[in-house]
C-alpha cells in the first residue's frame, strides 16, 4: 500500500473569521445594580436573582434583578436598564419599582412545593424557605416576586426584614423623621437667602391667627372672631390652637362650656354664607344634665352671629350616616371585587357586586346629606351645626363637601388644599389611626379621606368645568397618604403633631423657634415629589375660573364675576324656632336620591303640595348650572359611578389603549395650550404704535410657564393620541397587579368566536 501524504491547502481567505457559537454563548458581564437612596436611607437586607412577575399569563416579560429592603421602601432594581416610560408619572422620591413600607398592607410568603402560605408580621419567624413573596399594597397594587434562582436563606431574610420594617413600633421610627432632618441641614444654604420661609407655600396651614383672619374676611363672617384660649392646647388636645367662635361668646364662657363636650371640643366654625348663615361643627355633650343648658347658650350665640337672627339647624351625623366600620367594610368589598377577584370569575355579576358592596351607596349618602345641609344654609338662610360624638370623622367629610358645593374658592387647587388642611388636618382627623400607619389596630382603620376624595370625584365627573384640578391630582393625593415624608397625613391631632415635631427638632439639632413647615413640610409642596412638567397634570383644561380669559376686538380681556350671593327663591323661608332649635319640619323625608325627588310630577293629581326643599332643588336643577356658583350633585345611581382611575388603574383587563377619559383630556390640553400661545402672541403684538410692534415668539410662553401637560401640535403631527396613552394614564398596570392566571373565561370565549354569550355554565360546555 502506498502512503498518501496529505496535500497542503492552497486556498487563502481574505474575509475575517466567522464568529463561532462559542463566542455567542459567552455571557456579558453582569451589570452591578445599586439602589438610589435618599438622605438617611440605608439598605437593611437584599437578595439577588429575583424575578418580578409582570404578567399572570406568562413569564416571558418578567424582570430579573435585585430585591432590596431599606428603612423607607421595598425596591426592585432590574438587571437590565429599562427605557424611561412616558406612560406614568415620574416620582422624584420613588422609583418605578419602589413601594414605601407604610404602603404595605400585607406581606405574604409562599412555598409552592410544600403548599404553604404565611402572612408575616413584625418579629415573626418563618419556618419554610419562601419561593414567592406577594405584597398587597394600600394603593391597591399587588406585587409578586419569585425566588426560584435566589439563595433560600437570603430570600427568607429579606422577607422577614420587609415584614419587620413595615410594622414600626413607634411613630418616630417612620422614615420621614430621618429624611426631613437630613434635608433640613442640607438645604440650610438655600434658606439663608429667603426672608419668608413659607414664600413657596401658597396653601394656608391654619396654625396661625392670620390664616383664620383671612378666612373670616374672605367669607364676610363679621360676627365671628379668632380665639386663642387653646394656645398650648390648654383646652382640647385635638383642636387647633386658634379657633373661630361667635363674637358674643367670651373666652371665660368657652372655657366653662368646654368641659361638657367630648374631649373638650367646643363648637368649631367652618364657613360663612354671604347671607349670614354659618356652618359649625361640634362634638357631643357628655353630661345629659348639662346638655339643654349648654345647647341653649351655644345656639343663642350662633343665632346672634346671624344678621337676621335666623334659626339654627342641628344634624346628628351619627344617626343618619354609616359609621367608620361600615365604610371600612364596604371599601374592602369593592377592593376585593376590583383588584383581588379575577374578572373572569365575576364578570357576569360584576356591576351588581359593585353595588352590593355598598361603597357607592355610602358615597351617595354623604353627598345627599351634604346637599341637604346646603339647602339649610342657602335655601332656608339657617345656620347649621354638624354634630358627631367626637367631631373628627364624619364631620370632616360632610363639612368639606358642603363648602365644596357652596364656595367656588374651594374648587380651585389652592382652595381645595386649604379646605383639607382646615377641615381634616387642623380639625384633628386621626390620620395616624385611620390610615393605620403603625399597623397596631385594624379595628380603628377606615378610609374616610378616600371616601371624601371619591365624593369630590363624583362632583368633578358631573361638573368638569367647575374644578381647577383633575382626577389625576386626587389620585396622587390619595397615594401621598402612604408616603411618610410629609406632616399632613402622619398625625392624629395638631397637639400630637406639635409634640412629635418639637421632639424631632430637638433630636436633629434644629434651632428652637424654627417654623415647623420648614423642617417637616406638608404634602402641599408638590415640587418635592414631582417636576414642574408632571405637576401640570393637576391642571384641568376645562376649568372656568373667576379670571377666565377671552379675546374681544383683538384684545385679551378677563371676565370678572361679581361676588355671588347664591340667590334662591326660598331664602328666608320662615320656620318655627323653639329655644334656637328648628322644629316641626323635616328636610327631606324620603330616603331616595335628590334627583328622584326633583323629577316632574307625572301623577294625574296636579295639586300635590311640594315641600320647600323639593321646590328648592327643583328650582336649582331647572336652571343651567353656574360653574362658579352653587353646585348640587346628581344622585340617582346612573350618575354615581365607580371611580375607574383609582380603583381600576392597575387592572390590565380594564386598561384601554388610546381610550378612556385621558383621550379627551389630551385633546383639550392641546387646544388650551394653543389658545394660550395665541394669547401670548396677542399680548406681544399689542404695542404703543404699529411701527413698534415686536414680532411674536413662535413658541409662545416659556416651557416652565405653560399650564398644560400636553402641548399644542403642529399641522404636521398625527392627530391620533400617542401610543403610550391608556385609560390608566398617568399610571400603568404593567407589573403592578400580578394575579395567578385562570383560563377559559366567558369573555375570552366570546371574543374567540362563541356565537352566543350566555352564562358561564353554557359557555363552559362550548368547545372551541
Amino acid at each position: 500500500m502506498f502512503s498518501v501524504k496529505p496535500m497542503k491547502p492552497t486556498f487563502k481567505s481574505y474575509l475575517p473569521p466567522v464568529q463561532t457559537d462559542v463566542k455567542k454563548t459567552i455571557e456579558p458581564p453582569i451589570r452591578k445594580v445599586e439602589p438610589k437612596l435618599l438622605s438617611g436611607e440605608i439598605v437593611v437586607n437584599e437578595v439577588n436573582f429575583v424575578r418580578k412577575c409582570i404578567s399572570a399569563e406568562s413569564s416571558q416579560d418578567d424582570l430579573w434583578g435585585k430585591l432590596i429592603c431599606t428603612n423607607f421602601k421595598v425596591s426592585f432594581i432590574p438587571q437590565d436598564a429599562l427605557p424611561k416610560q412616558k406612560s406614568q408619572l415620574s416620582h422624584l422620591l420613588l422609583g418605578v419599582h419602589d413601594i414605601p413600607l407604610t404602603c404595605l398592607e400585607q406581606v405574604v410568603t409562599v412555598n409552592d412545593t410544600k403548599g404553604k402560605k404565611k402572612v408575616l408580621g413584625s418579629n415573626q419567624k418563618l419556618k419554610f424557605n419562601p419561593t414567592e413573596l406577594i405584597l398587597y399594597c394600600k394603593d391597591l397594587r399587588i406585587i409578586r416576586f419569585c425566588f426560584g434562582e435566589a439563595g433560600p436563606e437570603s430570600a427568607k431574610k429579606v422577607c422577614l426584614a420587609i415584614a419587620h420594617y413595615s410594622h414600626p413600633a413607634d411613630l418616630q421610627l417612620l422614615f420621614g423623621f430621618e429624611y426631613q432632618g437630613r434635608r433640613y441641614h442640607e438645604s440650610k444654604e438655600e434658606r439663608v437667602h429667603s426672608s419668608n420661609p413659607r414664600v413657596g407655600l401658597q396653601t394656608p396651614i391654619f396654625d396661625r391667627p392670620s390664616d383664620w383672619d383671612r378666612e373670616i374676611k374672605r367669607t364676610g363672617a363679621s360676627e365671628w372672631r379668632v380665639c386663642s384660649i387653646n394656645e398650648g392646647y390648654a383646652i382640647s388636645p385635638s383642636l387647633p390652637e386658634y379657633i373661630v367662635v361667635p363674637v358674643s361668646l367670651a373666652d371665660q364662657d368657652l372655657k366653662q362650656y368646654s368641659i361638657f363636650f367630648t374631649d373638650n371640643r367646643i363648637p368649631l366654625w367652618c364657613w360663612n354664607h354671604p347671607n349670614g348663615s354659618a356652618l359649625v361643627r361640634m362634638a357631643s355633650i357628655n353630661d345629659p344634665l348639662q346638655q339643654k343648658k349648654t345647647d341653649q347658650r351655644v345656639f343663642t350665640a350662633i343665632i346672634k352671629s346671624h344678621p337676621q337672627r335666623s334659626e339654627v339647624f342641628r344634624s346628628d351625623l351619627d344617626k343618619c350616616l354609616p359609621n367608620i366600620q361600615d365604610i371600612q367594610s364596604a371599601f374592602f368589598k369593592v377592593r376585593q371585587i376590583c383588584i383581588i377577584d379575577p374578572f373572569e370569575e365575576s364578570e357576569e355579576r360584576w356591576l351588581s357586586s359593585i353595588e352590593n358592596s355598598r361603597w357607592l351607596e355610602y358615597v351617595r349618602a354623604f353627598l345627599k346629606h351634604s346637599a341637604e345641609m346646603v339647602y339649610c344654609l342657602d335655601g332656608k338662610n339657617a345656620s347649621v351645626i354638624l354634630q358627631e360624638e367626637e367631631d373628627r370623622d364624619l364631620n370632616c367629610v360632610v363639612s368639606s363637601l358642603v363648602q365644596l358645593m357652596l364656595d367656588p374658592h374651594y374648587r380651585s387647587l389652592i382652595g381645595f388644599q386649604s379646605l383639607v388642611q382646615k377641615e381634616w388636618v387642623m380639625a384633628g382627623h386621626r390620620f395616624l389611626d385611620r390610615c393605620n400607619h403603625l399597623k397596631k389596630n385594624d379595628k380603628v382603620e377606615s378610609p374616610l379621606f378616600m371616601l371624601f376624595l371619591d365624593c369630590v370625584w363624583q362632583m368633578m365627573n358631573q361638573y368638569p368645568a367647575a374644578f381647577e384640578f383633575t382626577e389625576a391630582y386626587l389620585t396622587v393625593l390619595s397615594d401621598s397618604m402612604w408616603i411618610p415624608l410629609f406632616s399632613t397625613f402622619l398625625f392624629n391631632s395638631p397637639k400630637q403633631r406639635a409634640k412629635h415635631l418639637m421632639d424631632f427638632a430637638r433630636n436633629k439639632a434644629i434651632p428652637q423657634g424654627e417654623d415647623q413647615v420648614v423642617y417637616f413640610p406638608p404634602v402641599w409642596e408638590w415640587s418635592q415629589q414631582f417636576s414642574i412638567k408632571d405637576q401640570t397634570l393637576f391642571n384641568n383644561p376645562m376649568y372656568v375660573g373667576k379670571g377666565a380669559a377671552c379675546v374681544q376686538n383683538g384684545e385679551v380681556k378677563t371676565f370678572r364675576r361679581t361676588k355671588k350671593t347664591y340667590s334662591s327663591t326660598l331664602r328666608g323661608t320662615p320656620a318655627s324656632v323653639h329655644n334656637g332649635l328648628k322644629g316641626g319640619e323635616d328636610i327631606l323625608t324620603r330616603r331616595g336620591s335628590l334627583v328622584s325627588e326633583l323629577k316632574p310630577d307625572f301623577s294625574p293629581v296636579k295639586d300635590v303640595v311640594e315641600s320647600p326643599s323639593e321646590r328648592f332643588f327643583r328650582d336649582w336643577f331647572s336652571r343651567p348650572a353656574d360653574q362658579q356658583g352653587l353646585l348640587i350633585p346628581l344622585l340617582i345611581p346612573s350618575h354615581v359611578a365607580l371611580w375607574k382611575l383609582f380603583f381600576l388603574r392597575w387592572v390590565p383587563e380594564a386598561c384601554i389603549p388610546k381610550g378612556g377619559a385621558i383621550t379627551a383630556y389630551h385633546k383639550l390640553s392641546q387646544l388650551v395650550d394653543e389658545i394660550e400661545i395665541l394669547q401670548s402672541h396677542l399680548r406681544q403684538y399689542k404695542g404703543p404704535s404699529p411701527g413698534s410692534t415686536p414680532l411674536p415668539s413662535p413658541s409662545g410662553p416659556p416651557p416652565d410657564q405653560r399650564r398644560m401637560y400636553f402641548k399644542a401640535i403642529s399641522p404636521h403631527d398625527p392627530p391620533t393620541p400617542p401610543d403610550f396613552l391608556t385609560s390608566s394614564f398617568p399610571f400603568t398596570p404593567m407589573g403592578n397587579l400580578c394575579r395567578r392566571s385562570s383560563h377559559g373565561t366567558p369573555i375570552s370565549k366570546f371574543l374567540n368566536g362563541a356565537k352566543i354569550w350566555l352564562s358561564i355554565e353554557t359557555l363552559a360546555n362550548d368547545t372551541l
